[in-house]
């Protein structure tokens, strides 16, 4: 008799290179002990480890958090789901995608677009990478969950503005205690401290954000 086995796709984002990682997880290979998935370059690996009481622990790196994220989900969740994404506590953006290959990849295909707009190209990511590891440089996850969320509302009210007649194209840039709104196309740009949450929250109060 032939057993079906079991299977999922796990992938993450290394937060040190910022490329994809993904594996294909069965159930009789993570029953026997903790699984490992590493990046490449070295720089990261997500932990997966299947509990006495069937259950699966995942330790995810997070590009945006100093540490892991550490999760508990059903066995059922992790096998039959058709897609099932785990979120940075802080910040909102997934972090990890577990399910089929191809919801997987939509998944990530998505995360990849707001990604970008968010940081916007592959040097950004690196700065983020490098304020992860320096940890006075280092934003509260508050603060920049709280900064982070009003940017988006803006944006998506239509209330960011700068030189551009047309319309801009908007990106972050991260500095030692502030963030920076930046214009791809015309440079202009808007600075947000973020060296305190009275700083955040007097943020959130904002109605328009106009770069220069």
């Amino acid at each position: 008799m032939i057993l079906e086995q079991k299977q999922t796709t796990i992938a993450y984002r290394c937060p040190d290179c910022g490329q994809i990682v993904r594996s294909v997880v069965g159930v009789f290979s993570l029953s026997a002990d903790m699984i490992k998935l590493k990046c490449p370059c070295g720089g990261s690996e997500i932990d997966i480890v299947y509990t006495k009481d069937k259950k699966v622990r995942l330790t995810v790196p997070c590009f945006i958090c100093p540490a892991p994220h550490s999760y508990l989900i059903s066995n059922a969740v992790f096998f039959e789901h058709d897609i099932f994404t785990l979120a940075c506590t802080y910040s909102g953006m997934d972090i990890c995608f577990i399910g089929k290959e191809d919801k997987v990849n939509e998944a990530i295909e998505q995360n990849n677009t707001e990604l970008e707009n968010l940081i916007g190209d592959a040097r950004n990511f690196e700065s983020i990478s490098d304020m992860r590891r320096d940890d006075k440089r280092l934003t509260d996850p508050q603060v920049l969950e709280i900064v982070m969320y009003v940017i988006k509302e803006l944006e998506e009210e239509g209330a960011v503005h700068c030189r551009c007649t047309d319309g801009g194209e908007y990106e972050l840039q991260f500095g030692d205690e502030s963030m920076f709104v930046v214009c791809k196309k015309c440079g202009a740009e808007a600075e947000i401290r973020t060296d305190s949450i009275d700083a955040a929250y007097a943020f959130l109060n904002a109605d328009e954000l106009v770069l220069e």
